[in-house]
């Protein structure tokens, strides 16, 4: 929801030319819910949200439709909603202009109308590449985010950014598009394999170390068993566990959202969240077997850590400390491709994107960070040796445990590949016999249902009720 403000007044250069100036401003407010079981049949949040439209485009991950879409079929078919579902595979190298196209072929052929959301439902590649077929589609088209992996929960869902890669430039082409609403549902994580567990832990790794010490003291008291019992989400998880990984989950979210929102547009380019961003996109596209995003940026993040301990700003106990963590966690800290070269072309990329300055985030000291600007290629190439040679002391010699992506990653989805499914309701209100998925009991009969409120200013309220405006 907007709400638009704007001034025209006519102006006069020196030389006596007529002309006008423009300022405008666009309030900017969206909304987070907290809800365990969004499929259950009784929570009623997602329903409420189609009630208006009696219909819905849901875009799916190919992997959550196998085995949420008979949960998503009872769902909406209980609450008489009628569903049109497009399942794509998507993984980094398939985050492409093509399978853009064939949510907008979904999009055409579902007739959807201009203020109608789509509902997105996925990892964080398939919410970003969604979320531009719906900026893009009439120039702005609604959308619902229902994230479903640990980046897609924690980091993916506070951004408004939206994208998709171009050869192998990751992100090259995108728009500012927030959601009207987004929907976090912690009890997915009980069927995301560990890999892609560790994968997003990477994330919360990233805003602790450069702006939240208690989280990241959470994450070192419970590393292990947050990875392995999927953020307390898994069988056999103790209520210690789960009531951790909730305060992780809530304060990484509201602490992303507080350093965000105050710069949706990225005005601002010296930003906290790009620790471990700097030299990370290389490692994500141009391998043959590219890095797992969690991993490629724990690479950097670990390298930058190094290098803010060679300036002496952080101490030689918490530069161990930060790596040990990667370690316990199965993330990379090194690897045999990231060479002087590497590190000279990653640069050389990123001075482009951040208009001619490194803006490298490191921390100094945990939990608090600096802008490093004038870092020299000499500097760097020492500090790379150094880090390497520090880093085989570490189980695995600095080297991550599911690090690349496998073959269902890499998978392309061309336009003409794309799958939908036509399930017609049994409602008197979908008599036009459109596709149908409706979903059922949620992932564990548990019922967990809060809202939170957060401001530009950053000022979350207790649950219920939460809001982004900008």
């Amino acid at each position: 929801m907007s709400d638009l403000k704007a001034t025209v007044t006519e102006t006069k250069t020196s030389s006596g030319h007529a002309g006008f100036h423009v300022e405008g401003y666009e309030k900017i407010e969206y909304d987070f819910t907290f809800i365990d079981g969004v499929f259950n049949i009784e929570n009623a949040n997602l329903a409420n949200l189609y009630k208006k439209w009696a219909r819905c485009l849901a875009v799916a991950d190919i992997n959550i439709y196998n085995i949420y879409g008979e949960q998503m079929k009872k769902y909406f078919d209980h609450h008489g909603i009628k569903l049109v579902i497009h399942k794509t595979k998507i993984g980094e190298k398939a985050k492409t202009i093509p399978t853009l196209l064939s949510i907008v072929e979904a999009m055409t052929e579902f007739g959807i109308i201009r203020k109608e959301p789509v509902l997105v439902i996925g990892g964080g590649l398939i919410t970003d590449v969604a979320g531009f077929a719906c900026a893009a589609y009439r120039r702005s088209t609604n959308f619902i985010r229902i994230p479903t992996t640990v980046i897609g929960l924690i980091d993916a869902s506070v951004s408004i950014k939206v994208a998709v890669n171009y050869g192998n430039y990751k992100n090259r082409l995108g728009a500012y598009h927030a959601p009207i609403h987004t929907l976090l549902d912690f009890t997915f994580l009980r069927t995301l394999p560990i890999a892609q567990v560790r994968n997003g832990f990477a994330e919360l790794m990233k805003i602790s170390i450069c702006s939240h010490l208690s989280t990241f003291e959470l994450l070192d008291k419970y590393c292990e068993h947050l990875i392995e019992l999927k953020f307390g989400r898994a069988d056999g998880s103790s209520k210690e566990l789960i009531q951790a990984a909730d305060k992780i989950n809530f304060e990484g979210i509201h602490e992303m959202l507080r350093l965000e929102t105050p710069n949706l547009h990225e005005i601002g380019l010296d930003r906290v969240i790009a620790y471990g961003h700097t030299w990370s996109p290389l490692h994500e596209l141009i391998p043959e077997t590219p890095f797992r995003h969690g991993h490629a940026i724990s690479i950097d993040m670990a390298y930058s850590a190094t290098l803010a301990n060679s300036r002496k700003l952080i101490t030689d106990e918490e530069h161990h400390r930060i790596l040990k963590l990667f370690s316990r966690a199965g993330l990379s800290m090194d690897h045999e491709t990231f060479t002087e070269d590497i590190l000279e072309q990653a640069t050389a990329a990123i001075l482009k994107t951040r208009d001619g300055l490194l803006r490298a985030a490191v921390p100094s000291p945990i939990g608090k960070c600096i802008f490093l600007n004038d870092v020299s290629k000499e500097e760097m190439n020492a500090a790379l040796h150094r880090h390497k040679q520090i880093v085989k002391e570490y189980p695995r010699q600095g080297a991550g445990l599911d690090a690349f992506v496998d073959a269902s990653d890499t998978g392309e989805c061309p336009a003409g590949e794309a799958e939908h499914d036509h399930v017609v309701v049994k409602n008197p209100l979908n008599s036009n016999g459109v596709k149908d998925i409706n979903g059922s009991n949620g992932v564990n009969g548990k019922k967990k249902d809060s809202i939170t409120h957060i401001e530009c200013t950053s000022k979350l309220t207790q649950p219920p009720t939460t809001k982004v405006m900008a």
